[in-house]
This record gives structure tokens, C-alpha cells and sequence, in this order.
């Protein structure tokens, strides 16, 4: 009996997993967008300081960063073939986990 080597590998059966995937970074992004529209209405309700305005710009940049970031992703899972989609990149893991709870932290800010 023979152990299959690197060129005997079955095909990968990607299954549900690259829609999951895709589907769970649609859920962030939206969850972020929320998390955007509330800290932004937040700083500009009752007369916006310019401490209030800044974390409301903060809040807008990092939505942007992780919106590119999350689109980029999905992208790639939509057009992998049979092989699954590349593994993400430390850095892009890194920028999409940053820019999430720093979002929190400035909505969390700006709510109270």
C-alpha cells in the first residue's frame, strides 16, 4: 500500500466555509457601519465640540480602513477557485482587528 505523496492529494472540497466566511465579514462591516452612523449622530447631537468632531472623523477613517479591507477580502473569497482563498495576510489581520476595536473604543467615547 502507497501513501498518497504531494502529487496524489485529493481535490480540496471547500463545502460552505468560503460563504460563511464572506457572510461573516458582511455581518462586521455592517455591524461597523452601525457602530459609525451612532458615534457620528452622537457628535454631532447638541452642538458638536471639536473633541467630538475629531473622534467623529476618527470614527469615519477607521470605518473606511476596515470597509477596504473587508470588500478586498470578500472579493477574494468570491474569486478563489478550488484551492480556497489565500490565508490573510498578518498585517491585513492585524489593520482589520485595530481598526475594529478602535472604532468601539471612539463610539464607546463618544456615547458617553
Amino acid at each position: 500500500m502507497t501513501v498518497p505523496g504531494p502529487q496524489h492529494r485529493p481535490e480540496r472540497d471547500p463545502g460552505l466555509q468560503p460563504e460563511r466566511t464572506r457572510l461573516a465579514w458582511r455581518r462586521t462591516t455592517l455591524s461597523s457601519t452601525v457602530a459609525a452612523v451612532l458615534a457620528a449622530k452622537a457628535a454631532l447631537h447638541g452642538g458638536p465640540s471639536a473633541t467630538d468632531v475629531a473622534a467623529c472623523a476618527l470614527c469615519c477613517a477607521l470605518w473606511l480602513g476596515f470597509l477596504a479591507l473587508a470588500h478586498r477580502r470578500i472579493r477574494l473569497l468570491a474569486t478563489s477557485g478550488t484551492d480556497g482563498p489565500p490565508a490573510l495576510a498578518p498585517r491585513h489581520a492585524t489593520a482589520a482587528t485595530l481598526c475594529t476595536v478602535v472604532l468601539a473604543v471612539c463610539a464607546v467615547a463618544l456615547v458617553f
